[in-house]
């Protein structure tokens, strides 16, 4: 979004918001204050919403300091970590060869897509920036998973979104007032309607990746990676197809990878 002058922070925010606010509509009934905050994954969902904020902070910080190519990496390698915890704590969830497969195949994936192929390099300074962007990731799918296996059921999806959106959008509030009061930053209406635009997609993913899990048909260290690797290879069609962005051989080679994974996770 640098591209085109947004400002991250208003426009993130906005996306938490929207999607929070989109969540309401999957609510049949909301139940009172004392009800939500007694509940069991009450703190998985806030968790996971303070974790997503804190995230995009981190990446746009590790962006400025060693690249985005590193820093989208180190990113989407941490689906290794939800993969691992849903094997080692959820009941019914198998490792195969084609699971394996189709997780060392992601891992390139990740790599060649997000990368021109070349050796990545940066200051060893910032290898912290690194690893926290990686466990941090990994911990935020950790508890977002745990949370759905064992206490929120279909009929909890629209409020546990709720909570974990809006827990985002407050952490995003209380970082824009303070620069918004002090003059630092001037609401602009382009950043709101880029925030309303990533918005509804993200309201829309996390919903689809429910669905996913509702469904039983695959098993949670089966849709990890699938959702994982698939954002990477759509979002770099997506900037392929419409905004020009040059793809190099390493990159389709990339997307090959990935499609390979989906494949042979599918088939696990």
């Amino acid at each position: 979004m640098a591209k085109y002058q947004v400002d991250n922070l208003q426009a993130i925010t906005i996306n938490y918001i929207t999607a929070g606010l989109l969540s309401f509509t999957l609510v049949p009934e909301i139940p009172g204050v004392a009800a939500i905050a007694s509940s069991a994954w009450l703190l998985y969902a806030a968790g996971v919403g303070v974790l997503f904020m804190v995230a995009f902070n981190l990446l746009a910080l590790a962006s400025q300091k060693i690249g985005m190519a590193v820093a989208t990496v180190a990113n989407k390698m941490s689906l290794v970590i939800p993969i691992l915890a849903a094997i080692l704590l959820f009941e019914g969830e198998t490792l195969s060869f084609l699971k394996v497969l189709g997780i060392i195949l992601a891992l390139g994936g990740v790599y060649f897509t997000c990368t021109n192929g070349a050796k990545l390099s940066f200051d060893f300074k910032y290898l912290w920036l690194i690893l926290v962007i990686f466990f941090g990731q990994g911990l935020a799918d950790v508890l977002f998973n745990c949370a759905k296996e064992w206490y929120v059921d279909a009929s909890l999806n629209g409020l546990f979104f709720v909570v974990i959106f809006l827990s985002a959008a407050t952490v995003g509030l209380v970082m824009l007032i303070p620069r918004l009061m002090s003059g630092a930053s001037t609401l602009a209406l382009k950043n709101i309607l880029w925030g309303i635009a990533v918005g509804v997609p993200n309201f829309l993913t996390l919903w689809f990746f429910f669905r996913s899990l509702d469904s039983g048909q695959l098993e949670v260290s089966q849709v990890n990676p699938v959702y994982n690797i698939g954002v990477v290879v759509i979002s770099a069609l997506t900037g392929f197809l419409f905004f020009r962005e040059r793809l190099t051989r390493s990159n389709w080679f990339g997307i090959l990878l990935s499609v390979g994974s989906i494949l042979a996770i599918m088939l696990a």
